[in-house]
């Protein structure tokens, strides 16, 4: 029986970390209501255009079909690198999305790329990781991304996991923007209105 209580948001994160992973490592695949779960975990707002672009671009008739040949080739690479460019040279997915996706199949070798924590990491400690997901060669985005993880991994609590890692960089740049915007009393025309 299905337990939907494990697509309510505040549970995906866990059901993708938990069931979704377990069955692409019995399987080697997703089925394409697994993958957009990750999909919209990361950018509910992204499912359409990512489900017309894996139609377009795998030849397939179906998105189950799309998602299979997809994950079939992340399970089929042999490193990390060679993951990551599936995904970013051969399915043209950009960073944000491709990390997401194999942060969840692979937790411990990979953090999603989020400008938030980039620009947490950029300012305390003057870098410039905020505009990585904008390189187009392959060997400058993964070196950059590989450069993030290591920023990632020193600029949080070291007894934490990679994933908690990232969860406590977002969570602080989500702090100090809400102690930003109170000390201005959200009068920022470009916070959200609603």
């Amino acid at each position: 029986m299905t337990d939907y209580r494990d697509y309510y948001l505040s549970n995906l994160e866990g059901y993708l970390l938990g069931q979704v992973r377990t069955n692409f490592l019995q399987l080697g695949y997703l089925s394409a209501s697994e993958f957009f779960c990750i999909v919209i975990w990361k950018a509910n707002r992204a499912k359409s255009k990512i489900a017309r672009k894996l139609l377009r671009d795998s030849g397939c008739n179906s998105l189950d079909q799309a998602v299979h040949k997809l994950t079939e080739d992340v399970a089929q690479a042999g490193t990390a690198e060679a993951r990551m460019r599936v995904i970013v040279e051969k399915w043209k997915f950009g960073l944000p999305m491709a990390s997401a996706i194999l942060t969840i199949l692979y937790p411990e070798e990979f953090t999603i790329y989020d400008v938030r924590v980039a620009g947490v990491i950029d300012e305390e400690n003057q870098t410039k990781l905020v505009h990585l997901g904008n390189r187009t060669a392959f060997a400058s985005l993964w070196s950059g991304y590989c450069e993030y993880m290591g920023w990632v991994n020193r600029s949080a609590p070291t007894t934490l996991s990679l994933r908690d890692k990232d969860r406590h960089l977002w969570g602080k740049s989500f702090f100090l923007q809400l102690q930003k915007d109170i000390r201005e009393n959200f009068s920022n025309p470009f916070v959200d209105a609603n």
